[in-house]
């Protein structure tokens, strides 16, 4: 039998000599997928004594009167599972000898892969004790930090910077509240490799402690978020995030803007905004491009709030717009829908007005003001069609899907705030509709999290990102040793054959009798961007699935025509789209009948999803020709992002 990588480390330590091994029985668990070994792996004995896994995923395990003992050990994790035995336990008895090793296999169950923890102490504890190689400088205490709540960083002049929220400490139960900062080189500036680890060099005080970088007087914690470089006219970086100031239960007190002082390695106030505006700068920003204006959007995670890039309109919140249906200088206090002469609901870029959120566009729609589909926010699992509320994230250009992706933690899913979702879009304003799980945890949190795309692979094919990994908000009392309350890495391979999601398809032609469709990528290589773009006709995919089918575009005497299965005769041509089979016995509950409609006089076709859907002279067949996945994003979307 071959032994995974990991386990052959391991073995290789059981040849040293017995000084050197010393009384460690040493117990690696790998991924049955990968062979590296996975963090946050729980062994239980039978009497309750709890070892966690470090990033190596390794426990260094001595216990007197367990030594030269069988012990059974239950295994458990979040997303991942551990085979069971005969009786249902799942979990493995090893001899306990001084000295020696086991290795287990774990199946992975998250499409996405745990790669180590970032922040806090003991991050390769037992690696250390076992004597084994590790990747980071500071691999069991880095600048004091026992914990880290939520990550904010960015490239910054040839580095990437980090900060967080509120910090915890060995000395003390209280820590620093004032955003403590940090440094990493990238790799292709001699830092590490992302598969491996982040080497952070923290921003320290006197006492070595990671220090406030963003102390903003008044009463309690500081936090910032929008962490954003800009480069002005003179050619200069420069760094800003917006604030809050915190007290009591959560109330947030003030707002505002500030700049990092690249000399006191610390953050300056640079405004102050008043604290009934419409709208703040929030969440994970990125810089793109509308009709030739450069602007910041900030994702949080559905990116609705953008201001010009640069650092004069940074500080004027009169500058900061929102995508919105309400009307210019409405509140949600008392929401105003904006309505043209004949009721179309006017989406757009707007001053002074605030962006709905989700849970604002569910009352205006269970009120009866909102119609659903005039609703924005669509978000969806492309199994169940269960409605997916995406509570925070990030949003980011992929080049490899040749879309924007997102990165999202939901509120109220299978637990409370612990399960993170991949979607993407053509438009970073969407359409947002079907997304996939990608990590899930049992009773626990996992929030805020962030993709890195200064650490993306193989053209964006390869993503990692990070979330806050704790027992707050979860019902959870059991905390996690040196895990909880830090900042924990995942890969994911987007050409995993389960992010193979239904993307937006586009009618080409007469949409009066539409039989001609496109996905973005065919209408960016034949058509400059439009005004604006018609919503999408249906949602099918673009690469082919398991039990899928092609669909091509042929050409005949009644004009075009969608042919399922096989491209038109003596023709090499590419499928316009794939699809699910139209006599699929259990289509996911998000697919829809494709129909097509004869001109019995002409031959002409044409094909749409609405039963209903009538022509004069046109006649619907009795069959559909596939199964595709409804479109309920009714809203026109602007189609200038959809290009990088």
């Amino acid at each position: 039998m071959r032994l995974p990588a990991a386990c052959l480390v391991i073995l290789s330590f059981a040849l040293l000599p017995q000084a050197e091994r010393g009384k460690l029985f040493v117990i690696t668990v790998v991924d049955s997928q990968t062979s590296r070994g996975v963090p946050l792996v729980e062994l239980e004995t039978v009497n309750n004594i709890r070892y966690v896994t470090d990033s190596n995923g390794v426990v260094a395990f001595y216990e007197p009167g367990l030594m030269d003992q069988t012990v059974f050990f239950h295994v458990k994790s979040h997303g991942y599972e551990f085979p069971k035995d005969g009786f249902g336990y799942r979990g493995k008895a090893l001899k306990i000898t001084e000295g020696g090793s086991a290795c287990l296999k774990i199946e992975r169950t998250n499409i996405a892969e745990r790669l180590y923890r970032i922040t806090g102490a003991g991050i390769y504890r037992d690696s250390v004790m076992a004597g084994m190689p590790v990747p980071t400088k500071h691999p069991v205490l880095n600048g004091q930090v026992f914990g880290s709540d939520s990550v904010e960083n960015a490239v910054y002049r040839g580095k990437i910077y980090w900060f967080w929220g509120d910090t915890n400490r060995p000395g003390y139960p209280l820590g620093n509240f004032h955003v403590p900062g940090a440094t990493s080189l990238l790799q292709s500036a001699g830092g590490l490799d992302p598969e491996a680890g982040v080497d952070l060099e923290y921003l320290l005080n006197e006492s070595g402690f990671a220090k406030p970088t963003a102390q903003m007087p008044g009463e309690g914690p500081t936090w910032i978020s929008g962490l954003v470089p800009l480069r002005g006219d003179e050619g200069r970086e420069r760094l800003f995030a917006s604030y809050v100031k915190v007290r009591g239960v959560l109330e947030v007190y003030e707002h505002g803007l500030v700049e990092f002082d690249d000399e006191k390695q610390q953050f300056e106030k640079a405004a102050t905004f008043p604290n009934d505006a419409a709208t703040y700068p929030s969440g994970h920003p990125f810089v793109q491009d509308d009709h030739g204006v450069r602007f910041v959007y900030f994702a949080n995670p559905y990116p609705l709030t953008r201001v010009r890039a640069d650092a004069e309109h940074l500080k004027q919140l009169e500058s900061y717009e929102a995508f919105t249906p309400l009307k210019q200088g409405s509140r949600l206090s008392q929401p105003e829908l904006d309505r043209d002469e004949k009721g179309l609901l006017l989406y757009g870029w707007k001053a002074n007005t605030p962006a709905l959120n989700p849970t604002e566009e569910g009352k205006l729609i269970k009120s009866g003001a909102l119609k659903p589909e005039e609703a924005l926010f669509a978000l969806r699992d492309a199994e169940t069609g269960k409605a997916v509320a995406a509570h925070g994230g990030s949003v980011y250009w992929n080049p490899f899907r040749g879309r924007w992706v997102m990165i999202t933690v939901e509120s109220f899913g299978t637990s409370l705030l612990g399960e993170i979702w991949y979607a993407e879009a053509d438009t970073p304003l969407g359409p947002w509709v079907y997304a996939r799980k990608v990590v899930t945890h049992d009773k626990y949190s996992f929030y805020n999290p962030k993709q890195h795309p200064m650490f993306d692979k193989d053209g964006g094919r390869v993503i990692y990102f990070e979330g806050t990994y704790t027992h707050t908000f979860s019902g959870n009392d059991e905390q996690t040793p040196r895990y909880d309350y830090n900042q924990v890495m995942y890969k994911l391979d987007l050409s995993h054959p389960r992010l193979s999601l239904p993307v937006a398809v586009y009618v080409t032609s007469d949409p009066r009798a539409p039989n001609q469709f496109a996905t973005l990528r065919k209408l960016r290589a034949a058509l400059p961007p439009p005004p604006s773009r018609p919503p999408a006709a249906f949602l099918a995919l673009e690469r082919p699935g398991e039990s899928t089918v092609a669909v091509y575009q042929s050409a005949g005497a009644g004009g075009l025509s969608l042919r399922v299965g096989t491209p038109p005769v003596g023709e090499s041509v590419q499928a316009v789209f794939h699809a699910l089979p139209a006599e699929l016995e259990k289509p996911p509950a998000t697919a829809v009948p494709l129909h097509e409609f004869v001109d019995d006089t002409t031959g002409r076709r044409a094909y749409s999803t609405d039963l209903d859907w009538a022509q004069p002279g046109f006649r619907r067949s009795a069959k559909p020709i596939c199964l595709v996945w409804r479109n309920p994003v009714r809203v026109p979307l602007p189609p200038a992002l959809s290009t990088r």
